[in-house]
């Protein structure tokens, strides 16, 4: 389980958001909304213990962030807003340089298993430079198939991304949630897993607990609110 208590994070003097408490069990789904610029970036940095936050705390599975090692690290997946795709490099090459600095070991047949599973097969050997934005972000989606990492934190993980490669993740996030797994993902469109996902939705910028269109259940045992202030 992931749990927030308290957070609060500022970018100068400018508030992003402040007092969240929430938290996602095994089996579900946190989609993170709200206007450019109002923190879902930075909260999934925090998540990822990238960016210390402000105020409060986060736990995984009952401990602090802040007091867990590497094996925090190797439970997570996080991706963020650009693919980061080295232009240099080919697609098998860049998914086995993610695997690499992730501490996910992949073999070659394993890297070219995820890049076909999003629709990649016949464009392994292509650098980085000649692929499309699509392309590159399914070259960073296939991470998801390497590993059992259990907490997946994505930003923007559906930008780019055409309705056949868009049903695919979620195909996939319902696969990786059915099984147990965690996700906290921040986008502008609504992604609805397939049950028995638990879905949740957050909204910043708003100044109160969060709006749920479209949502299954609220927040088991606790709430959330987002809180701007102009600088």
């Amino acid at each position: 389980m992931l749990e927030v208590s308290a957070l609060a994070a500022a970018r100068g003097d400018r508030v992003l958001f402040a007092g969240l408490d929430f938290s996602v069990p095994a089996g579900g789904l946190l989609q993170v909304t709200g206007r450019n610029g109002t923190g879902k970036t930075t909260l999934l940095r925090v998540l990822a213990r990238l960016v210390r936050p402000d105020a409060g705390e986060v736990r995984w599975n009952n401990t602090s962030v802040a007091d867990l090692g590497d094996e925090f690290f190797a439970e997570l997946c996080y991706l963020g807003h650009a693919p980061a795709i080295k232009d240099d490099l080919t697609a098998r090459e860049n998914l086995a340089f993610s695997a690499g600095i992730a501490g996910v070991a992949a073999d070659a047949a394993a890297i070219d298993a995820a890049l076909a599973e999003v629709g990649l097969t016949g464009r392994e050997m292509l650098p980085g430079r000649v692929l499309s934005q699509g392309q590159r972000r399914r070259v960073a989606l296939a991470q998801l198939y390497l590993g059992q990492r259990r907490l997946w934190l994505l930003d923007e993980p559906l930008a780019a991304l055409d309705s056949e490669a868009s049903a695919a993740f979620v195909e996939r996030l319902g696969a990786h949630l059915h099984a147990g797994g965690v996700a906290v993902v921040s986008t502008h469109h609504e992604i609805v897993p397939p049950p028995p996902a638990t879905r949740h939705a957050l909204r910043l910028g708003a100044g109160q607990a969060p709006a749920k269109p479209g949502s299954d259940t609220d927040f088991p045992g606790g709430r959330a609110a987002g809180s701007q202030r102009n600088g």
